[in-house]
């Protein structure tokens, strides 16, 4: 055989074998399509379904900058600070009811702070805190959330109680009419307003065996009245604290009037006797509010036992918000009080805020 013949034959032979591997060759799958997001309108703006599942998912928060100002001790002191908040909202369809899930991350940086409502700051350069994180099923609620007292005024102004705490809630709404009820693991005083209220002769420590407390709210919306009226007792002070706010929608923004009564120290409410206060936020354009306030705070002291005497304080100021963009805002309070909770005469506080809402 001549080697022009062998190098024909090899080429022929390979060939061969290469056809036979072929037609064995295993030939990978195309990949299938993605599943996109899919929108979920069932609860409202903003859900998206999680893929592979039928549960709705919201993501919402913002990044806010803030510098605080205050003149309390005669001094001149500001704080920039910085925050951010992130919320994960959970709902799905079942034979329960809608069951939801929400999860509030908060963080911040920028050291210890006295803000204007005089709650106290982080004492953290940086910290990191669940601001909320409960569950609903239908009406119900369980977990840790902020209460019924949160709810207040527009603007910053005005202290009229708030607090978070871990509790079991059932609350029911409809067009024009709301209820709720909760009890609660209260955690100490409420800490209404830092500015006002003097606990430091207080000195009667929480019973862990008593850290329980009931509050409720009714309230509803006749017209361009809307009223709501709660109330809380804490069984560990044997304390109780009620309020009323009521809103009236006149001209181009809203006029509300709010009281508050105490008979003594709580979880619910801290900083006076007794307090009136009124508002009138007014949409001067699309993107200015402007919100003027003012406040009477009877009897801000607190003895050994939890009893009010003493200083009467008034605080007047005003809040103006500018919408800069979608999603940006800006932000502005300046607020003058005859006293402190110290008995200082003249304090003025007040900051200016921007914010990246999402």
């Amino acid at each position: 055989m001549t080697i022009k013949g062998i190098l024909f034959g090899t080429a022929a032979a390979l060939a061969a074998v290469s056809g036979a591997q072929a037609a064995d060759a295993i030939v990978a799958a195309a990949p299938e399509p993605a599943e996109y997001v899919r929108v979920c309108d069932a609860f409202g703006t903003g859900y998206f379904y999680i893929p592979g599942t039928e549960t709705c998912l919201k993501i919402s928060g913002y990044v806010r900058a803030q510098v605080d100002y205050s003149s309390i001790s005669g001094g001149r002191n500001w704080n920039a600070r910085t925050r951010g908040l992130v919320t994960f909202a959970a709902k799905n369809d079942s034979e329960l009811g809608t069951i939801g899930s929400t999860i509030t991350l908060r963080a911040w940086q920028g050291g210890s702070t006295t803000p204007v409502n005089g709650a106290t700051g982080s004492t953290d350069t940086n910290a990191v805190e669940i601001d909320e994180a409960f569950i609903t099923v239908g009406g119900f609620q369980v977990g840790s959330f902020y209460n019924y007292w949160d709810t207040g005024f527009a603007g910053d102004t005005t202290s009229t109680g708030s607090n978070r705490l871990n509790a079991i809630a059932y609350n029911y709404k409809s067009d024009k009419f709301f209820a709720g009820i909760a009890l609660d693991e209260t955690n100490g005083l409420s800490g209404t307003d830092g500015l006002i209220s003097d606990t430091s002769a207080y000195t009667k420590s929480y019973n862990v065996d008593k850290n329980v407390g009931i509050e409720g709210q009714v309230g509803g919306t006749f017209g361009p009245v809307t009223t709501t009226l709660l109330g809380g007792y804490d069984f560990n002070t044997q304390n109780f604290a009620v309020r009323d706010i009521t809103s009236v929608n006149v001209g181009p923004g809203v006029f509300s009037i709010a009281g508050v009564y105490s008979n003594g120290v709580s979880t619910y409410f801290d900083a006076s006797k007794w307090s009136v206060a009124a508002e009138y936020s007014a949409k001067i354009t699309d993107k200015l509010t402007l919100t003027p306030a003012v406040q009477y705070f009877g009897k801000t002291q607190v003895d050994a036992s939890g009893d009010y005497f003493g200083r009467n304080i008034v605080r007047g100021g005003v809040t103006v918000d500018y919408k800069l963009a979608a999603g940006l805002t800006s932000k502005a309070l300046i607020n003058y009080q005859n006293k402190d909770a110290s008995g200082n005469s003249g304090v003025w506080t007040g900051y200016l805020r921007l914010q990246r809402s999402f």
